[in-house]
């Protein structure tokens, strides 16, 4: 759990508004030891998303995964652009067909950038990186096959009062890099997946 002691009032309400974010179902979040050397106050939490089967995704799902910590630190406020910052990560399986878009990293970074301004999330200092990660299997791990990974490593400052915002559009990156469907209609990597085959079948 977050540290109590000694946190400054801004950091303590900062803290709650992210613990009463409302998360994308198909996720179980949880609170998570925060990183103590970074800055001096921080909360993290982990996100797994669920497989559909009863799993409540308690570890690292093979469906998609992230973290995401807030921190705040005054003294850093020069370099950030404030006293706090978000640091997330957000990852998940593709398949090869999909892996192989050159444009997919692309694809993924405007997601987290749109839902971060869908939900009024303001920001600055917004820095990362989307990388494709595409495998072969051999010797023994040759029935493997082929596999794809996509993920999200990013930070950002947060500003104004609406930390909950920020949480919740990290919570809908993960879940559109694991393929579910976008809750307000933009397309998923599913949505991509088909579009892609129906195109193929025209040819």
């Amino acid at each position: 759990m977050a540290r109590i002691s000694g946190e400054p009032r801004a950091f303590r309400e900062a803290a709650e508004q992210l613990r009463g974010a409302r998360f994308r179902s198909e996720l179980h979040v949880r609170e998570i030891a925060a990183p103590e050397r970074i800055a001096p106050h921080s909360v993290a939490f982990a996100a797994g998303v669920s497989g559909g089967r009863g799993d409540d995704a308690e570890g690292d799902s093979p469906y998609g995964a992230g973290r995401l910590v807030l921190l705040f630190d005054p003294d850093s406020a020069e370099e950030w652009g404030g006293p706090f910052r978000i640091v997330c990560y957000a990852q998940a399986p593709l398949e090869v067909e999909i892996g192989i878009d050159p444009f997919i990293a692309d694809v993924a970074w405007s997601w987290l950038i749109d839902a971060l301004e869908s939900r009024g999330a303001r920001y600055s200092y917004a820095s990362g990186t989307a990388t494709k990660t595409l495998s072969s299997g051999f010797g023994t791990l040759e029935s493997q096959g082929e596999g794809a990974q996509l993920e999200v490593r990013a930070s950002w400052t947060p500003e104004g009062p609406g930390f909950a915002a920020h949480a919740e559009a990290w919570s809908e990156l993960l879940c559109l890099l694991a393929g579910l469907p976008h809750q307000e209609g933009v397309d998923s990597l599913g949505a991509r997946r088909a579009r892609q085959r129906a195109e193929k079948a025209g040819a």
